[in-house]
């Protein structure tokens, strides 16, 4: 399965001189736990970073950093991981891991955010596909006790 399959499409994005605090209240507003930093291209969304509520608790909150001062850009990390909508869902699970990230902008062939990819999506198509093969089990052994009754 392709992971533009499963992607969610409806992402939430800021720029880098979006305020930090008006980084927190977007979050808030759509109930999301990042947002993804984007750069215009050629009419096109370019994902360049990622910033997340646990950025702005780390890096500002705990820090003692005045979040009025900050911008977006300041706490992003410097390179942002992304996978191909094309991608398998397997690939991508590995290179999440081999990252060390829960979340990943999906882009298409020429770099476009097309969508994101999280950890919690994942767990729950992959919850979602485990119910369905223990109620195929479970049928398999009804049938089979039935057909020797």
């Amino acid at each position: 399965m392709a992971v533009g399959e499963i992607c969610n499409r409806e992402v939430v994005i800021a720029r880098k001189a979006l305020s930090v605090v008006d980084a927190a209240q977007l979050m808030r507003q759509h109930h999301v736990g990042d947002l993804v930093v984007v750069e215009e291209r050629n009419g096109r969304r370019h994902p360049v970073g990622i910033v997340t509520d646990r950025d702005i608790v780390v890096e500002v909150v705990a820090a003692g950093v005045n979040p009025d001062v900050l911008k977006v850009g300041d706490i992003m990390g410097p390179e942002v991981a992304t996978v191909r909508e094309s991608e398998g869902l397997f690939e991508a699970l590995r290179y999440m891991r081999g990252k060390g990230v829960r979340r990943m902008p999906v882009v298409d062939r020429d770099g476009g955010l097309v969508g994101i990819l999280t950890l919690d999506d994942l767990l729950s198509l992959l919850a979602e596909e485990m119910t369905e093969l223990a109620k195929l089990v479970s049928h398999e052994r009804q049938r089979e006790a039935a057909s020797r009754a």
